[in-house]
């Protein structure tokens, strides 16, 4: 090569190490250097850019083209060789070829002896270059030291590193001996400055370097410990953790012998620490290095060997135990290393970094517990030692601050706010080690000023104690802000304590703690002072963690149900009824001097708070209920809601910014009491409070602003207010509230918009698909919640009663819907052309409103209303005969679509009655074939007979007869315990069940039998006259729903075989009879709501089950029911009957719910969250409630879910066994159905696979031993409070 060329090809070389310097210099040691080189191409996307790169692919092309191009063709022109089936193959041909030619072998070796040549010629100059710049270091002396003194590595990263031999790091190590002059030693640092750390750390002489170099830290000469530190920062911000560790460990090692030597002791009252003296400057660099160096190590030291990162952590832990003894013999305390730390990490973020990751935590837990123990004991002892500080002055209040001259940062610190720091700091590193299961095994721990060791309850009995003493932060210092005080670092820790379920039924979850809690409450309750520097900052405090302590299920038994608090002369009650207790007396107050400064509204509303988290469950509900806290809060509330209204009429001469801050702090206080009154709806019992208050609609008002602003429920609850709507809307007084506060008129315009108005502004990235299900994936959310509005019967009743459709004879495009009756004449009742042209997505819409009849059809009330009303039977049969394709003679066959599909499906719901086994529905997807959709359509009743299924012939019980001839027995005293013993032999004996004439006549016996026990008699025996009755019974008028309910009645008992041809008759003379009976003993009320009228909103369909138990023989089954009247049972299986009743309180008759749903359903709730967990949380995340579909199968008699032989079941075991069967059954049922459940939440599909799907293969005889055990833990509770339904309200 030329001159010229190798000039250039260095050149090359020199731009090559330039562009990857920084990987160079980082390189640990020479060998991966090369390692780094060798997988450049690998590695760095630049690659093929780099002039050096371009210069050998050029080289490499003229030297082997054309023989490249010689072995392509020498392979292309072979015929009938068979090169290869792949790309590779070729390739790999030709390269083969190519390195065995001369070419590439002469190529090669001129490369190789260029390049050599190249190289050596670098190192050649690179030498001569660092032999010039040593002399003149030495020439110039001083002129090369750093201008700063700070120990951070900022400008590190701006210098260029030279490479340096293995010879001068010898002769480095040796000039920075001890021996040595001061200005040789500077000369020497100030060359090692300027070196790679990689080459440094990494050469022979390293460890009698670092030996020197940890020497010289100890040195008064800051200068020389300044260029050290520098060192140690780069070397910390580019060396690997092997390298790092070592300079850490010797850094912290270094320190720990200043602090031995020098026994600093912490400074008097007057003067303070100055952190300026030369001393204090040089060991808080020092530290400050190695705080960084903690704070960032995490970041890596995963990637290396686990006793690297022992050692580290041994190192500081080390560090952190030296206890030193101050140079005087005074009452002085030593100025440890823990000092200056909390100095400079004050919240310990090093320490929460390292307990962050399990990696690291570990190892640290591990440490902990064994040899350096002493930290938590420290640890501890800092905060007993500040509790009592508090308890025996009055507080700590700092000294006058000192600043240095000319700046504004501190400079000079008081020994009371050292210590103050520390406690800071210790607290912070006792809330992290709280928060996982290994570090409360630390405890407990021995402190010097106890005798006793501190356990983890008694630490959080400090903690809390702590907030008690020290309400408020030591000064207004930036260091001591409100986030920093000791009070609010408890704070934190408690709330970060009850967010975790396991550690907060270790610490928090103790009797000691929860006493400790509430013992100001207590003395406050006993008229004495409690012992708080602050009460109205502190109570707020302890409400917030009360709340949280509630909000768990342990937390929730602890306050409910045991009673270990001392609150009068040796009597001992359950936090719930303290915590109830002082905030009854709260509002009482409030009442009696509204607005009183000594009693705050906020304290009061904190309070409620707590009680709010109990009653809104069904077990805190059944403790909370006999305080009336309702009561006081509506009172409260009404009492409020006045003054408010007196507080907006403008007063003459009063000042107008005062009337403005006494409306907000009213509107706010009024808020508060309507949130917590709202929160009684969480349960069914608790939504029959609500409504007895009269606050119903101020409570509904209030959350559909909330719902309107995408407001959480509350800081303690997860989801929204979803399940609390489809609670409210289970009753007619809910839905009635619904619809007044705009709720219902809100969710019909969002459905509206999301069906029928798309985002037309809306930026297209890709085309919308069509959507092929009833329900397209942007409509589900409105679908479900209008579903939710409308599951029960009695709220669509409420919401449709007498409302006619609008049946227009022209629609604007503009014009939408506001009600659900707009919803029904919009997108079900679609039987005009107007109809049609009015909407968007005509075949869209109506097949979800289709799809919205058919769930609400799931409800054979809901269905009566409907077909009584708007006649949707004879809509649909007209929409089939009209939707055919051809008119002529030769083809009447319907056309199959999405609409003609659901309205069949629909059409068979309403048309027949009957569970799993009795009636076939036909499904919605169409099949793959020649025969999509193999299911006849009609357009006319009855349906075709091949969805009606014949009932499976009943198999023979081999207990039969026994229990034919015990009903013949005679009646003795001991007979119906007897019967029930038998009638459970029977049902667990086998798969057969008794036949449908034993069971009429068991049921027939056991009624006359309990009707004649005094004990049974919940309600007055009723009394009539026959005679009287026969005369009435001609005037009666039936409704036009009750005709249809006895249509739907005889259509099921036709399908079963159980009537005769007399049974219309029949049946209609005992619809009059219960009529009339059931009228004498309702109360004459004039209510608002629909369903208070004086008849039954629905068909009875408990009356029409007994009848197809008699087979028909109306007499006999209207003896039974007017004897069942007497019972508790009817008052639960019979709605109708109990309906508005006068064997119910007078409010509990006028609010319209019945006893089936606040207390069937509310026990419902309450044993499946203990029993069935998961099902719990599934209906809590489907925004759905357990009481509402209980509601659906109760009322209705399991009409359509069960096959007939299990209904018959389900009437004899709740009036054989007791009305609390009712609630095991339900709990049965959710058991059986719990897979589905399951995944049909994820589906969210829950809802609707409740209400239209029946129960496939329940049998009461495979879940009696079930309901048997429920009885047993929970009969006491649930029959109990059951046997108050006829009794007068709280």
């Amino acid at each position: 090569m030329s001159s010229e060329d190798e000039e250039h090809l260095q050149a090359l070389l020199k731009q090559l190490l330039r562009s990857i310097n920084d990987r160079l210099s980082g390189a640990p040691s020479p060998q991966s250097a090369e390692e780094i080189l060798l997988q450049l191409e690998e590695t760095d996307r630049n690659f093929h850019n780099y002039e050096l790169v371009k210069y050998l692919r050029h080289y490499v092309e003229t030297s082997l083209g054309s023989v490249v191009d010689e072995e392509i063709r020498k392979l292309s022109s072979k015929d009938g060789q068979h090169i290869g089936s792949g790309h590779d193959t070729l390739i790999h041909s030709v390269t083969s070829g190519s390195r065995a030619s001369a070419q590439y072998q002469h190529m090669t070796q001129t490369l190789k002896a260029t390049m050599t040549a190249a190289v050596e010629s670098l190192v050649s100059r690179f030498e001569e270059d660092q032999l010039r710049k040593e002399e003149m270091h030495q020439r110039e002396g001083q002129h090369n030291h750093y201008a700063d003194d700070c120990s951070d590595s900022d400008s590190s990263f701006n210098q260029s590193y030279a490479f340096i031999r293995q010879e001068q790091l010898q002769a480095l190590a040796e000039k920075l001996d001890a021996s040595q002059p001061k200005e040789v030693r500077r000369e020497a640092l100030q060359v090692l400055c300027c070196a790679p750390p990689s080459d440094v750390l990494s050469c022979e002489s390293w460890a009698h370097l670092r030996q020197n170099l940890c020497a010289a830290l100890i040195e008064p000469d800051s200068a020389l410990r300044d260029l050290i530190l520098r060192f140690f920062a780069k070397s910390f911000s580019s060396s690997p953790l092997n390298v790092t560790r070592e300079i850490y460990t010797s850094l912290a090692k270094s320190v720990e012998t200043i602090f031995l030597s020098l026994k600093l002791s912490l400074p008097s009252a007057p003067a303070g620490l100055d952190i300026n003296r030369p001393e204090i400057s040089s060991l808080l660099k020092q530290m400050r290095l190695m705080n960084d160096f903690q704070k960032e190590v995490t970041a890596f030291w995963i990637r290396h060997p686990e006793k690297y990162m022992e050692e580290i952590i041994q190192s500081t832990f080390s560090l952190l135990c030296l206890r030193c003894e101050p140079a005087s013999q005074a009452e002085e305390k030593a100025l440890e290393p823990i000092h200056l730390l909390a100095l400079l990490d004050v919240e310990a973020a090093w320490f929460k970094k390292w307990m962050h990751g399990s990696y690291s935590r570990t190892v640290v837990l591990r440490l902990l517990q064994g040899k350096y123990k002493s930290l938590m004991e420290a640890s501890v002892q800092q905060c007993v030692l500040y509790l009592e500080s508090g308890q025996t002055s009055t507080h700590l209040q700092c000294e006058e601050e000192q600043h240095s001259p000319g700046s504004d940062q501190r400079s000079v610190y008081t020994a009371k706010e050292l210590q103050y720091a520390v406690v800071v700091h210790s607290l912070c590193v006792l809330g992290k080690v709280l928060l996982y299961s290994n570090g409360r095994k630390l405890f407990p721990v021995t402190v010097r000023s106890r005798k006793e060791p501190v356990s983890l309850t008694d630490l959080l009995v400090i903690l809390i104690n702590i907030i008690y003493q020290h309400p408020e932060p030591l000064c207004t210092d930036t260091l001591h802000t409100d986030s920093l005080s000791p009070s609010s670092l408890v704070m934190s820790t408690l709330w970060m304590i009850c967010e975790r379920a396991e550690c907060a039924d270790e610490c928090l979850h103790q009797a000691a703690v929860i006493e400790t809690l509430l013992a100001p409450v207590i003395a406050l309750l006993g008229g004495r002072q409690a012992r708080l520097k602050s009460p109205e900052s502190i109570l707020p405090l302890i409400a917030d963690i009360l709340a949280r302590m509630v909000n768990t299920d342990r937390g929730l038994a602890l306050f409910l149900y045991e009673r270990n608090l001392l609150v009068g002369h040796g009597e001992r009650a359950s936090a719930a009824y303290v915590v109830v207790q002082f905030t009854l007396r709260l509002l009482d107050e409030e009442l009696s001097s509204p607005g009183k400064a000594d009693v705050p509204r906020a304290l009061c509303g904190a309070f409620i708070f707590v009680c709010r988290q109990m009653y809104n469950t069904c077990e805190g509900l059944q403790v909370l209920r006999p305080y009336g806290l309702h009561k006081a809060a509506a009172a409260a509330w009404r009492k409020t809601s006045s003054l408010s209204e007196r507080v907006l009429s403008p007063v003459p001469g009063n000042n107008p910014e005062t009337s403005t801050q006494e409306r907000l702090r009213m509107l706010v206080w009024e808020e508060t009491l309507l949130d917590s009154l709202l929160n009684f709806a969480a349960t069914p019992k608790g939504l029959l409070l609500l409504q007895q208050t009269g606050a119903m609609q101020g409570c509904i008002s209030y959350m559909f602003s909330r719902f309107n602003k995408k407001l959480q429920v509350s800081r303690c609850e997860k989801f929204g207010y979803g399940v609390m709507v489809t609670q409210v809307a289970a009753t007619a007084a809910g839905a009635a509230a619904l619809h007044r506060s705009g709720f219902v008129q809100a969710l019909v315009l969002d459905l509206w918009s999301a069906l029928e108005c798309s985002s037309e502004d809306a930026r297209v990235v890709r085309p919308k698909p069509t959507p092929m299900d009833p329900i397209d994936r942007t409509c589900l959310k409105s679908f479900l919640s209008l579903v939710n509005v409308l599951s029960a019967s009695q709220s669509l009743w409420q919401l449709l009663a007498g409302q006619p459709l609008a049946n227009k004879i022209e629609y604007t495009l503009r014009e939408v819907p506001s009600s659900v009756a707009d919803v029904i004449d919009r997108l079900i009742a679609v039987n005009s052309a107007a109809k049609i042209h009015a909407l968007f997505h005509y075949e869209q819409s109506h097949a979800f409103g289709l799809r919205l009849l058919s769930v609400l059809c799931s409800s054979l009330d809901s269905f009566l209303l409907l077909e009584s009303q708007y006649g949707i039977c004879s809509m649909l049969l007209q929409s089939q005969r009209e939707n055919v394709a051809d008119r002529d003679a030769s083809s009447r066959g319907c056309i199959i679509d999405s609409l003609s599909v659901e309205r069949n499906h629909v059409l068979v719901r309403v048309a027949l009655v009957g569970g799993p086994s009795e009636r076939r529905l036909p499904p919605r997807a169409l099949q793959q074939g020649d025969d999509p959709y193999p299911w006849p359509m009609f357009s006319s009743f009855p349906p075709p007979s091949c969805y009606t299924l014949d009932p499976p012939n009943p198999q023979h019980n081999p207990l039969e007869p026994e229990m034919s001839a015990f009903l013949t027995t005679k009646m003795e005293e001991n007979w119906m315990e007897s019967c029930r013993q038998l009638y459970c032999r029977v049902l667990t004996s086998g798969q057969n069940s008794l036949s449908g004439a034993v069971l009429a006549d068991l049921l027939e016996k056991a009624v006359v039998h309990l009707s004649k026990s005094s004990a049974e008699h919940v309600f007055s025996p009723p009394q009539h006259k026959e005679e009287e009755e026969e005369e009435d019974v001609d005037a009666i008028v039936l409704s036009p729903v009750e005709i249809l309910g006895m249509d739907v009645c005889l259509r099921y008992g036709a399908s079963l075989k159980l009537l005769q041809e007399d049974a219309r008759r029949s049946l209609t003379l005992l619809t009059k009879h219960v009529k009339i009976f059931l009228s004498r003993r309702r109360v004459q009320t004039s209510p608002e709501l629909l369903v208070q009228h004086e008849d039954y909103p629905g068909h009875d369909w408990l009356a029409s089950t007994v009848f197809l138990m008699m087979a028909g023989d109306w007499r006999r089954c209207w003896t039974v029911l007017v004897k069942l009247a007497s019972l508790l049972t009817s008052a639960l299986i019979w709605p109708a009957r109990i309906h508005a009743s006068v064997d119910v309180a007078v409010q509990v008759a006028e609010s319209g719910i019945l006893p089936v749903y606040w207390s069937t359903a509310h026990y419902v709730e309450m044993l499946l969250k203990a029993e069935l967990p998961l099902v719990h949380s599934a209906f809590r995340m489907s925004g759905f409630t357990p009481s509402q579909i209980c509601l659906h199968w109760l009322t209705q008699c399991f009409w359509n879910f069960l096959d007939w032989p299990e209904i018959r079941h389900y009437v004899c075991t709740c009036v054989l066994l007791g009305p609390d069967y009712q609630v095991y059954t339900c709990l049965a049922l959710f058991r059986h159905l719990q897979p589905d459940l399951l995944r049909r939440t994820q589906a969210r599909q829950l809802q609707v696979f409740l209400k239209e799907e029946p129960i496939k293969g329940f049998k009461f005889c495979n879940y009696l031993d079930f309901m048997e055990v429920l009885e047993r833990r929970y009969r006491s509770i649930v029959l109990t409070d059951m046997e108050t339904i006829g009794k007068p309200a709280d």
